[in-house]
């Protein structure tokens, strides 16, 4: 088989014309302004035309002479240069130059996009004859000599390229790992090299290399980010020296402590770090920076940190990832008496990835605006004045990172009266509408999306309006396509769902009161409306059947990933504060669960552990936990002192009720280090381990707070004063129901004298559990995300900071122990899009550990959070996957739910037509077309109705739905 020369440079074929929308596409299809380099490193002008050849040739290799006259080849042929030209040129400016194995690296991912496999699979293979053709060529013949390469500084000049440096520098990155070739990486570097490249280019050109081979083995992630810290290195030891600096990791280890200093001035300077950490003992702190930290990154991790969390002026970063720890951690430490020992206790944590603060510490602390808080829940009143100061606190949260949580169910519905106009009501879609619009204006001056999750009770008379925001047909002024929803559902209303009863509709004007209560009482007082209905005495009422409104309730998930389910009785008869309050929605995640009312908006500051670095030898770390733990709480619990507050109503409430919610992250890759398969019932015993000891200890360091710092002011009257810990109040749930939840209830650690322990010595903040998407922070630290099962093991990442090669470490490593690991596997897992479960050589036990969350019964997901959820004061993220979602699932899956006394549940997600990219990312710069990796159900259907481009899932549908992988999300950090 022969498709002839290479994909970029083949011969005009007279059968078949040149596709001429690629001159829309590219450009022009001879167009000077973009350059392909060749392998002889000859660069010639990209001509789209030539693609057309290979590919057609490519169809008639695998189809037959017949397909030449095929007028539906010609076509595909015509779309799929389209999309490759638009993929390449989309990449580069103008006057930029790509590679021949970039053009035939996009040749190969349209085929395989196109789902051409068996094309595609002999383009493959002739690819791999003629690179053994080549290097064959290359052995036998003499080495010709190379040619004198040089870079173009910015200010025009050329200099030679510094060869042994750049040998060097791929040589130290390479150190320690195995698996990865220094003279690959340095090969495939060199082939990139052309005379004149920019310095920038220079120095992207080893990264970019090294990210080619990430999917044949997963540690040239790590080699990746250590050629990506020596261009941070060059740019942040230039800006703060004022001069032409670069140093390599090992300068760095006695360096890094003059830089420190001199990184600290510059920040100062420039009104970005807070003038009291330079008045710290700064020569104590930089002795403790571990340079040797900075090698633990995964590229994802690093890449990220480079772009939206390092310090920088006019886009210069001058903060290595060190001095960006210690940053962080001086900020929280301020306070303190010994401020400097408990930096470096904080730095210590934060370094290790034994834990990790939310994004919005890590963006604010230390900086002179310290808006540390992840999460704010307001509720909104019924008058004008209030609505739209609601509004604006909105806009001052979101400014400083805040994610977004209101509850507008005391806003009258539609038609009711206003009495100061004696007029009719329009409801509370459209203030919705100027939510939603004021989420979008103020985006922390670019760096991301403001996120606002609005909250309706199941009662309230516009719910069926709020049910169909998300759409996107019916009058657009009626429509919020950039806000989260999720009903807040009320324990009565599922009651009747299992009954198969009516279900009536009320506006809260004229039931003020449904609004504050909860379990009995709320039935009580909803049946006395309901009977004042029947007999007239309200003017805006409805009556539905309850399982119609579930039944829409779940279609409208399905179609628009919203509103999400979440359940107000869990919520509120469980939470430690009733006393002193009600929970009237939760955060734009659905882990925070916090009173709220016009006179206090709550605020959660949160953090995460890394369960990862706490399981050893088989068995979960007690000891390393405890630390952790401690340490941990005292830094959230400093938050709440150090933060900066954009409303009253905001510091007030947190001072007085000081909670924080302490999460965790890395439970996938904690279940396949213990080589539990997530789909079983040891990984919801672990679930449940995992989570009473966080639990375990994160109480008692409260308390241990308490003893050192004083209770929390609303203390008095909680269940935690009255010896109800988060365990104890599953009876609460129990009685308000009638009924027993149906959760495990069995402890493994001594709980009566912690609860002693509390009952006597106090607790020094309100709530202090609640398990968040962790989606960025979790990307820092290369592990799998929150809970989560694992989406694919083998897949495309998209988010802010480009797209990234995904592999499962863990699942390479036991392929390679048993000799599984090679090209043909990788092929099979792009096509079967990262599952095992249909590549017959691996055996049963892979795919049982490594089962993808497609292939998960979503029960499992539901059982190992109801396990969790007796151990947390608040709640958790807890998306749901249905591979082929029906009525009949989700209504098993979400009664389920809420029988198990799950409070919360979080986003639905399905399979969707083109969930992922079948792509090699030989030669690219990681910016190829990639879907995301997490999908809601409401995406999926966009792609099956073809609201796709180019493979990509609509950015317009997609980046709206505030996804787990979602970077422009305020609160899922």
């Amino acid at each position: 088989m022969s498709f002839g020369t290479d994909a970029a440079s083949a011969a005009p074929h007279p059968a078949v014309p040149p596709p001429f929308s690629a001159v829309a596409a590219g450009g022009a299809i001879h167009d000077q302004s973009y350059q392909v380099i060749r392998r002889n490193g000859q660069v010639s002008p990209f001509d789209a035309s030539k693609i057309s050849v290979a590919l057609t040739k490519a169809f008639l290799a695998v189809e037959g002479s017949n397909a030449a006259a095929s007028r539906r080849v010609h076509d595909t042929v015509a779309e799929l240069t389209d999309q490759i030209v638009a993929n390449l040129t989309r990449r580069v400016g103008p006057g930029r130059t790509f590679h021949i194995e970039d053009v035939q690296d996009q040749a190969e991912l349209a085929l395989m996009r196109g789902e051409h496999h068996k094309v595609a699979r002999a383009y493959v293979i002739y690819r791999e004859e003629r690179a053994r053709e080549r290097a064959k060529a290359a052995t036998a013949q003499a080495k010709p000599a190379e040619p004198v390469l040089r870079t173009k500084a910015g200010d025009g000049t050329l200099h030679p390229i510094d060869l042994p440096r750049l040998s060097a520098v791929i040589t130290e990155a390479c150190a320690g790992l195995d698996g990865v070739s220094v003279d690959a990486v340095l090969a495939e570097t060199q082939r990139n090299l052309y005379d004149g490249i920019s310095d920038d280019e220079l120095a992207l050109a080893p990264i970019l290399a090294a990210r080619t081979f990430v999917e044949t083995e997963p540690d040239y992630t790590k080699v990746s980010a250590r050629l990506l810290l020596d261009k941070l290195r060059r740019e942040a030891l230039s800006f703060v020296d004022g001069r032409s600096r670069q140093a390599t990791q090992a300068q760095m280890v006695d360096g890094y402590a003059e830089y420190f200093s001199a990184y600290l001035e510059a920040g100062i300077a420039h009104d970005l770090i807070d003038p009291e950490i330079g008045r710290l003992d700064l020569a104590r702190l930089a002795a403790a920076i571990k340079p040797e930290r900075d090698l633990q990154f995964d590229y994802l991790g690093l890449q990220t940190l480079y772009d939206r969390y390092f310090l920088h002026v006019h886009g210069t970063r001058f903060e290595l990832p060190q001095a960006f720890f210690m940053r962080v951690a001086c900020g929280i430490a301020l306070r303190e008496v010994d401020r400097e020992a408990k930096a470096i206790e904080f730095y210590d944590l934060l370094s290790s990835f034994d834990f990790m603060a939310s994004t919005p510490t890590l963006f604010n602390s230390g900086t002179l605006r310290p808006q540390l808080s992840s999460c704010f829940l307001t509720t909104v009143p019924d008058d004008l004045d209030g609505i739209f100061k609601s509004i604006k606190d909105n806009a001052l949260l979101s400014k400083y990172a805040g994610g977004l949580g209101n509850d507008w169910t005391r806003v009258r519905g539609l038609g009711a009266h206003i009495k100061g106009t004696n007029g009719e009501s329009q409801g509370v879609v459209p203030f919705l509408k100027v939510a939603n619009d004021t989420a979008i204006a103020v985006n922390q001056g670019g760096k991301r999306k403001g996120a606002v999750c609005a909250y309706l009770e199941t009662w309230h008379i516009d719910i069926e309006e709020f049910l169909d925001l998300r759409k996107n047909t019916g009058d657009d002024r009626r429509r919020t396509h950039d806000m989260n929803t999720a009903n807040w559902v009320p324990d009565l209303f599922m009651q009747r769902v299992e009954q198969d009863g009516l279900w009536t509709l009320f506006s809260p004007d004229e039931t003020p009161d449904l609004h504050d209560l909860t379990g009995r009482a709320f039935a009580e007082r909803y049946a006395l409306y309901e009977a004042k209905a029947a007999r007239g005495e309200l003017r805006v009422t409805k009556q539905v059947r309850a399982v119609d409104l579930w039944r829409r309730m779940l279609t409208m998930l399905f179609e628009t990933g919203h509103p999400w389910i979440t359940f107000k009785d869990p919520c509120n008869l469980r939470s430690p504060q009733q006393h002193c309050g009600v929970v009237h929605s939760s955060n734009l995640c659905t882990e925070i669960t916090l009173n709220t009312s016009e006179r206090e908006v709550a605020v959660c500051n949160l953090g995460s552990i890394n369960l990862v670095n706490h399981v050893a030898q088989g068995r979960l770390d007690h000891d390393r936990l405890a630390r952790t733990v401690t340490t941990a709480m005292r830094m959230l619990d400093n938050v709440i002192d150090v933060n900066f507050y954009t409303i009253p109503e905001a510091r007030a409430s947190n001072l007085r009720h000081r909670p924080v919610g302490l999460g965790l992250m890395g439970f996938q890759d904690a279940l396949n280090i213990l080589r539990l398969p997530y789909a079983s019932d040891e990984a919801v015993t672990f679930a449940d381990e995992s989570m009473e000891a966080i639990a375990y200890w994160a109480i008692s360091a409260s308390t241990e707070l308490a003893a050192e710092r004083g209770r929390y002011a609303s203390y008095d009257g909680s269940l935690w004063s009255r010896g109800i810990l988060p365990l104890d109040s599953i009876r609460l749930l129990d009685d308000a129901r009638g009924i027993e939840i149906e959760v495990d209830r069995s402890h493994r650690l001594d709980w009566e004298a912690l609860r002693q322990r509390v009952a006597t010595t106090g607790m020094r903040n309100s709530n202090v559990m609640a398990i968040a998407p962790t989606a960025t922070i979790s990307n820092i630290c290369g592990v799998s995300q929150s809970i989560e099962p694992a989406y694919q093991n083998l897949y495309v990442k998209s988010n802010m900071s480009g797209d990234f090669t995904v592999v499962n470490t863990h699942l390479v490593r036991d392929l390679k122990s048993r000799g599984l690991w090679d090209e043909v596997m990788i092929s099979d897992l792009k096509y079967f899009d990262g599952s095992l479960g249909q590549i017959d050589r691996v055996p049963d036990d892979l795919k049982a550990l490594y089962a993808t969350a497609f292939e998960i019964d979503a029960a499992w997901l539901v059982e190992a959070a109801a396990r969790r959820q007796k151990w947390i004061d608040q709640a958790q993220s807890l998306n749901l996957y249905l591979a082929n979602p029906s009525g009949k699932k989700l209504d098993a899956l979400y009664r389920l739910a809420w029988r198990r006394g799950l409070k919360t549940t979080y986003y639905l997600r399905s399979r969707s037509a083109t969930h992922v990219e079948k792509s090699t990312l030989k030669g690219t710069d990681g910016k190829l077309n990639a879907v995301s990796a997490f999908m809601p159900a409401a995406v999926a259907s966009d792609a099956a109705r073809g609201n796709t481009a180019n493979g990509h899932v609509d950015t317009e549908a997609w980046g709206k739905t505030c996804a787990i992988d979602d970077p422009t999300c305020e609160a899922c950090q």
